[in-house]
């Protein structure tokens, strides 16, 4: 079972965030509070294993409460993904610096945002197609010079196309369009990268596609046929 506490100053979005969780016999929504002070001592209390937190509240915002639950010795198997409806560069950007796993939009679909639950759980970070561009992008505008990861040499040339494509944010089935495969060839594809390259999610690729110097401004390669 995966125990959830949600943080929203609206009544309405806390009522349709517990019957849409409710929705998954996995789930259980053990508290909500509506800002982030009411929400600290919850969460300490109830030690829930995914917190959904928006972040613009009254009193105490979510970054705030994100901030020291995350300073909370205590609370070190406490998730807390950021679910919102603002997609501010800055507001991302300092979440993730925080330690959120994860940055979802609330027009997220229901059964996206219940797996992002078990996903965050589970110890993975995630972070939504349109969020995990901006990210990427700006990794892209860092003036850190590539340094090539020695893992990548195990990676055959499709491989390492498909690991470029991630680290511009590409969705698996926009990978899949690019290369000219199928979407369960590309999620194949990905499975066997993160296992080559010991990486926990899809984020871990996607930095690694930076610090390596996979990524550039200009863009992914355009679609290529062949390779292995």
């Amino acid at each position: 079972m995966t125990d959830v506490v949600v943080v929203d100053d609206q009544d309405l979005v806390r009522v349709g965030l517990r019957v849409l969780l409710g929705n998954d016999p996995r789930i259980r929504v053990v508290g909500e509070a509506a800002d982030g002070a009411a929400a600290l001592p919850l969460v300490r209390r109830t030690r829930p294993d995914v917190v959904l937190m928006d972040i613009r509240m009254p009193g105490m915002d979510g970054l705030a409460a994100t901030a020291a639950l995350r300073a909370d010795p205590g609370l070190a198997g406490t998730r807390v993904v950021i679910l919102t409806t603002f997609d501010d560069d800055t507001d991302i950007l300092e979440a993730i610096g925080l330690g959120a796993a994860g940055y979802l939009l609330k027009d997220t679909p229901s059964d996206e945002l219940r797996r992002a639950v078990h996903t965050a759980a589970a110890g993975g970070n995630l972070l939504s197609p349109p969020i995990a561009r901006r990210v990427m992008e700006h990794l892209a505008r860092a003036p850190r010079p590539p340094a090539p990861d020695p893992r990548l040499a195990a990676l055959t040339e499709r491989e390492r196309a498909v690991l470029t494509r991630i680290g511009h944010g590409d969705a698996n089935d926009e990978i899949a369009a690019a290369l000219h495969i199928s979407p369960a060839t590309a999620r194949t594809y990905v499975s066997r990268i993160l296992a080559k390259l010991h990486a926990r999610d899809r984020t871990a690729l996607a930095v690694l596609a930076h610090r390596s110097g996979l990524v550039t401004p200009e863009g992914p390669p355009g679609p290529r046929a062949g390779g292995r």
